[in-house]
Formats: structure tokens, sequence, C-alpha cells
């Protein structure tokens, strides 16, 4: 089974600084901002955007993880992975500016329980989604408002994020689905 990497590291920061530059010029400034990243490697890229926002911006940006894995609607047919901790940072979220970010958008269930567990949480003002890769193939209306790249892809593929502090390697690849 190959794989064939259609994203290097050097590929992840450029979408990751473009993405923090269009979160900035969309909510005009860093103020009221929150950004919650959706386990596993949506908190590492969540992370990520609040270091290089509070770096164009020069002030610090809450980050926070959003765990969605009892909001879904599939768990019957999908294993599940163990709850992750959900951190909201101080402030919390009422009336603010709430950026989900996750590593790949494919059928937008993921998105839809996180909506469903944020408004467990509290009522943001605005809520936008950051994704790394759009891979299409939706089941649900849910588009992203940032994009890292869109990657066309095939149902029978599967398309792989590694990055530096989940995997110890860094790249976006694609191969078929086992």
């Amino acid at each position: 089974m190959s794989a064939r990497t259609v994203l290097q590291e050097a590929d992840i920061t450029r979408a990751l600084t473009r993405i923090a530059h269009e979160i900035l010029e969309s909510n005009r400034g860093a103020e009221n901002l929150v950004l919650l990243g959706i386990p596993t490697r949506g908190v590492t890229l969540a992370e990520r955007l609040g270091h290089v926002i509070s770096g164009i911006a020069q002030v610090a940006v809450p980050v926070g993880a959003l765990d969605v894995t009892l909001f879904r609607d599939d768990l019957a047919k999908n294993p599940t992975r163990a709850p992750q901790p959900t951190h909201i940072p101080p402030g919390g979220i009422d009336g603010r500016t709430v950026v989900l970010v996750d590593d790949v958008l494919f059928s937008g269930r993921s998105i839809r329980a996180a909506l469903d567990a944020l408004q467990a949480i509290g009522r943001p003002g605005v809520v936008r989604l950051a994704i790394l890769v759009d891979r299409g193939h939706r089941e649900l209306p849910i588009r992203p408002d940032f994009v890292g790249k869109n990657i066309p892809s095939s149902r029978l593929e599967r398309v792989n994020v590694r990055l530096w502090e989940n995997d110890d390697e860094e790249f976006v690849s694609i191969e078929e689905a086992r």
C-alpha cells in the first residue's frame, strides 16, 4: 500500500501562517478570540495557530480543547477512542468568537458534534471553522471558514496527518484505505 505525500512540514507551516492571518483579518484583530482544537491533532494545530496569531497581534490568544466523542451521532458504527479532556480557557466562550480547529474535514460529523459540545458549554457570539485539510465528501451542510489545503480524495482513500508533537514526524499523505 503506497502513500503519497501531499504536504511537507514547510507546507503545513505556511498553511497555518496564512490561516492565522485570515482569522485575524476576519475577526478584525485578536480581541475576543478563542481557539478550540478538536482532539487529537486539532488541539496541536490550535496551539500552533494561537502561537502564530499571538506573534502577529502581540497579544495572547486563549487556546483550549473540545472533545466531541460523546456528542458524535455515529458511535454505534465506529469504534471510539477514549474521551479526551475538554479544556475551556479562563473567560469561557460566551459572546466570544470561537474558532474550532481540526486537522481533516471529511463528512462533517465531527464538526456537528463539536457544535453540540459547544452548546453544552456556553453560547459563543460567533463560531468559525479552521481546517488544515479539506478532503470533500460532506454528509452534512458544513463548510470551513479557513482551509490550509483542499485535497480532492476518493472515499476509498485515507488522509493521514502527522505532526511532530503527536507523531515524531510531520507531513500529510493520502493512501488507499485498508
